[in-house]
């Protein structure tokens, strides 16, 4: 098989697994634009295609990846297309707009499911209560049935662990 085939074959195969979900993100980035999600999303695919080390599963799931390039594309795309030809000099510094802290969420959200997902079961649901429903320790252990020093470690290992995952799918350093 030529480099060619290869490199088509990769394409469709990352299309076929994550092209709906990168379009719905690309959707979301542009507004709702969907000639420029579609060009997002190919330009993404030809990322992809561009770096395949970072395809390699032993490194995590591929699509934080490639929401993190899309985002990354949206974000250059939008500064192009308001730049300015003359220099503005101003002490305040720009607020991001909702669309980027919007899609900045998304990613993390997905990032975050997908690296609890990968805990034991006992750690996630100790971070759940702990972290997500905000109970303290005393209503994680009445919840969860087990003695709140059992949550204690619980929840230690279970940061260790997830800072472990994040650092494997390239989230951390």
């Amino acid at each position: 098989m030529s480099e060619i085939d290869e490199g088509a074959e990769l394409l469709r195969a990352l299309h076929a697994e994550h092209g709906d979900a990168l379009y719905a993100h690309a959707l979301r980035l542009t507004s709702g634009d969907r000639q420029r999600a579609e060009d997002l999303v190919q330009e993404t695919l030809m990322r992809a295609w561009q770096h395949p080390e970072h395809l390699d599963p032993r490194r995590g799931p591929v699509r934080p990846w490639l929401f993190t390039i899309s985002r990354n594309l949206a974000i250059d795309a939008w500064r192009r297309r308001n730049a300015r030809v003359g220099e503005v000099v101003t002490d305040t510094v720009p607020e991001q707009t909702s669309d980027v802290d919007e899609a900045d969420r998304a990613v993390e959200s997905w990032t975050i499911a997908e690296a609890l997902a990968r805990l034991s079961a006992a750690h996630r649901e100790v971070l759940v209560e702990c972290f997500y429903n905000g109970r303290s320790v005393a209503e994680a252990a009445a919840k969860l049935g087990i003695p709140p020093g059992t949550v204690k470690s619980r929840t230690h290992y279970a940061l260790q662990s997830l800072r472990l995952i994040l650092a494997e799918m390239g989230v951390l350093q």
